[in-house]
C-alpha cells in the first residue's frame, strides 16, 4: 500500500493572510494526493511549545515535511525555532544547513519555495539567466536574498534594492530582469522599466485605497507592479493572481518531493 507524502504545517494565531496561504497549500495537496496536517497554536505559545511540535513531527515517519509558518508573533525568536527543525524535512530550506548548500551551490539545495518557483517561471518560458542584469527590489529572508543567491549560482550578476537605494528607477531599469518583492501594491510603475524586460512580480497586496480585498469570492489581490502600465512597456510580467503565488505552492510540493525521495 503506497503512503502519501505528507506535510505538517505548524501555525502560531490565527493571521488571515497566513490561513490563506495555508488553505492554498491544503488544497493543492489534495489535487495531487499529499496530506496537509494543519496545526495551529495559539498567539501567545511559548517558544518551548512550538519547538515540542517540530520535534514530534520530526520523529514522525509518516511526515516528510515541516513547515513553521511565517511572520512568527513578535515575542518568538524566528531563528531558534527554524533551527529546530530537521534539515531533512525542512521543506521551505530556511535552516542553516540549507542556506550554506544554497551559499556553496551545493548538490543538495532546497531552495525556498517562491525562489524556486521564480526559476521555474522563467525555465518554462525558455527566459535565460546565465550572462543576464538581474535587479531584486527586496531584501528579505524569504525571497529577497535567496533569490539572489540562485540568481548568482546560475551565472547572473545580481543587484539588490532596498528603502536605502538611491535612484531606484534607473537602477530597476538597467535589468535584463526585474524581481519586485517589496510588498507595496502598484509600486513599479511605467517609470521603473524599460522595453525589453523581464518583470517578476512576487507582491501579494489588497488595493492600496484599503477597499476590503481578502473575503472569500470577493478576493482582489494586486502586485508590487502595476501591471497594467507596465505590461504595456517590458516584453514579459508576471501577473498577479495566478503567477509566481501559484508557482511557489506548486514548487513547495515539489520541495516535499525531493526530501521524501532523498
Amino acid at each position: 500500500m503506497s503512503v502519501p507524502l505528507t506535510l505538517a504545517v505548524i501555525q502560531i494565531g490565527d493571521r488571515a493572510d497566513s490561513t490563506s496561504y495555508i488553505k492554498a497549500k491544503k488544497s493543492f495537496g489534495e489535487k495531487i494526493g499529499a496530506r496537509v496536517i494543519h496545526e495551529v497554536l495559539p498567539e501567545k505559545a511559548t517558544g518551548e511549545a512550538v519547538i515540542a511540535q517540530i520535534v514530534k513531527y520530526n520523529a514522525d515517519q509518516s511526515v516528510q515535511g515541516i513547515i513553521v509558518q511565517l511572520p512568527l508573533p513578535v515575542h518568538l525568536d524566528q531563528h531558534t525555532i527554524l533551527e529546530a527543525i530537521d534539515p531533512k524535512k525542512d521543506v521551505d530550506g530556511l535552516t542553516g544547513v540549507h542556506t550554506q548548500e544554497l551559499w556553496e551551490d551545493g548538490s543538495e539545495i532546497v531552495l525556498p519555495a517562491t525562489t524556486r518557483g521564480i526559476l521555474a517561471l522563467l525555465d518554462c518560458y525558455q527566459i535565460p539567466v546565465e550572462g543576464k542584469k538581474v535587479v531584486i527590489v527586496g531584501r528579505s529572508v524569504l525571497v529577497g536574498k535567496p533569490t539572489a543567491m540562485a540568481f548568482l549560482n546560475r551565472n547572473a550578476t545580481v543587484t539588490i534594492c532596498h528603502r536605502g537605494t538611491k535612484n531606484l528607477e534607473e537602477e530597476t531599469r538597467r535589468a535584463d530582469i526585474l524581481v519586485v518583492a517589496i510588498g507595496k501594491a502598484r509600486f513599479i510603475t511605467a517609470d521603473f522599466v524599460r522595453a525589453g524586460q523581464v518583470v517578476i512580480d512576487v507582491g501579494i497586496n489588497t488595493l492600496a485605497d484599503g477597499k476590503l480585498q481578502e473575503e472569500v469570492g470577493k478576493r482582489k489581490l494586486v502586485g508590487d507592479v502595476d501591471f497594467e502600465s507596465v505590461s504595456k512597456i517590458v516584453s514579459a510580467v508576471s501577473p498577479v493572481p495566478g503567477g509566481v503565488g501559484a508557482m511557489t505552492v506548486a514548487s513547495l510540493f515539489e520541495n516535499l518531493l525531493d526530501l521524501a525521495q532523498r
